[in-house]
């Protein structure tokens, strides 16, 4: 880039004109100076032209758009009760729930001193409190893309007066299948609007999607495309695939990590490791799309609080968890598609702090980490991981097993009552040795069977008693067995 005067080793906040009150609310979020990515696509935004903006993340994305959207809308803004007074005029759309939830934290922050109003949406929760404040009136909406729609037919909501759109990482969209709704949605704004992309990846189908959307875009880009933090210590252990758990729960230990996410790239398979690293004295949780919104933010904010150690995710959570000073993030499998490896490790050394970003790589996952190092362009320190003591996955065994208790867990809504981390506690109960003997006829039972069955030393035959066969019971004898005259019905 580089059609702006504002460099990021001299810019200030105050040098892009922001009014005061945004100003105060950023040195009340102990801001001072900008990040490169905010120091030079602030300016840009502020003009109203469209950008595409790629850095990596964790440096401070969201302010870069956030911040010039507030103050262009500033001269709009109303004190007015009336919801006809606070139209949406901004709309910024994310892939997952807890990043929209985070940049409508950050929007609320940065707009604490003025009037200007806004609001997330976001599935897996009640739409009603949503909708009333949707009715209220908001100048700033934040959403996925499923539940803005349904707002939108619901009528709650109205996007004819949006003069700024941004796609928040909007190659994970595209990823996670929305480019319908997105076309949906964008054929809903006006024709002539500002349109922001910001990601930390850009694929050839964003590159493709913003030559659809974009009018003559400039292109942002703070570090090279689909590189990683240099603050990050990147390290890839080899172990065998049984030997994961145990290597997950031995890297916890030896570097006394306290606050730590690991990745797995199932539902199934973040449960069943986040119930065994517990077994072995690891305060753990999981989170993934099964959970519910409640349960999955109830974990994130324990995790926040420090009560928790190890939250173990899929990739709901890549994208836009913002943990302060998270140390490090554990890989316990490579993922599939190699861009969320960069997103993954980029949860720690964030806002310039250090962090580790510790992989563990079975024989069969060779390909995925060649994926990984062709992406970054550069290669990882491979080590080879002697795990002492394997953790026992308990669960392992059979996945039909596996699977009848996860169903056995979930209420008739399909949310689980274990708790609210997963965390089901097994309690070995006492057991009576009596209930371990083998069975033996009491003395009264055994005097009562002699008077019935035996008399004079002489054996009573029992009377045999006629039963019909059992294929005629099946109806297995054919024609002639039903046609053939029964005693009863001699008679």
């Amino acid at each position: 880039m580089s059609d702006t005067d504002v460099k990021p080793s001299t810019a200030t906040f105050d040098q892009f004109g922001l009014a005061p009150e945004i100003l105060k609310a950023i040195d009340e979020q102990g801001y001072t100076t900008p990040t490169p990515i905010q120091a030079q696509a602030i300016p840009v935004v502020l003009t109203g032209r469209d950008v595409m903006g790629a850095a990596q993340t964790g440096t401070g994305k969201t302010a870069s758009f956030s911040l010039p959207i507030l103050q262009r809308l500033l001269p709009n803004a109303s004190t007015s009760a009336s919801p006809a007074r606070h139209p949406v005029r901004a709309l910024i759309l994310t892939p997952t729930r807890e990043l929209a939830d985070q940049v409508a934290a950050n929007v609320r922050s940065y707009a604490t001193h003025t009037p200007l109003r806004s609001a997330v949406v976001f599935g897996g929760v009640d739409m009603n409190p949503q909708s009333d404040e949707l009715r209220r009136g908001v100048e700033i909406l934040i959403a996925t893309p499923g539940r803005l729609l349904d707002h939108v037919q619901q009528k709650t909501t109205n996007l004819g007066q949006v003069q700024m759109l941004v796609l928040d990482e909007a190659d994970r969209m595209l990823d996670m299948g929305f480019l319908p709704d997105l076309q949906r949605i964008l054929n809903l704004l006006p024709k002539e609007r500002q349109t922001l992309l910001f990601s930390a990846t850009f694929s050839p189908e964003i590159k493709k999607l913003a030559a659809t959307y974009l009018r003559t875009p400039q292109t942002i880009e703070v570090a090279r495309s689909n590189s990683t933090a240099t603050n990050v210590t990147q390290v890839v252990y080899e172990v065998a695939e049984g030997d994961k758990t145990g290597a997950v729960v031995q890297l916890i230990r030896e570097r006394g990590l306290k606050q730590v996410i690991v990745f797995c790239n199932s539902k199934i398979g973040a449960s069943r490791l986040a119930r065994s690293i517990e077994k072995q004295g690891i305060v753990a949780a999981a989170i993934h799309g099964d959970r519910s919104q409640n349960e999955r933010m109830q974990a994130l904010d324990a995790f926040k609080r420090g009560e928790i150690e190890a939250l173990v995710a899929t990739d709901v959570a890549a994208r836009g968890l913002d943990i302060v000073e998270l140390p490090a993030v554990i890989n316990f499998d490579l993922p599939f598609n190699a861009e969320d490896y960069v997103h993954r490790i980029g949860r720690t050394g964030r806002a310039g702090a250090s962090g580790d970003a510790l992989s563990l790589c079975s024989p069969n996952e060779k390909k995925q980490l060649a994926d990984i190092e062709k992406l970054i362009k550069r290669p990882l320190t491979v080590e080879r991981l002697v795990v002492d003591a394997p953790a026992v996955h308990h669960e392992s065994g059979s996945r039909g097993r596996h699977d009848r208790g996860e169903r056995s867990e979930r209420s008739a809504h399909g949310h689980r009552r274990t708790g609210s981390f997963d965390r089901p506690h097994h309690r070995a109960q006492a057991v009576d040795e009596f209930f371990l003997k083998p069975y033996e006829p009491s003395p009264s039972a055994r005097n009562a069977a002699d008077d019935t069955n035996v008399t004079n030393n002489t054996v009573t035959p029992q009377k045999p008693q006629s039963k019909q066969p059992l294929a005629a019971l099946l109806g297995g004898l054919g024609a002639s067995w039903r046609n053939k005259p029964s005693s009863s019905s001699s008679n």
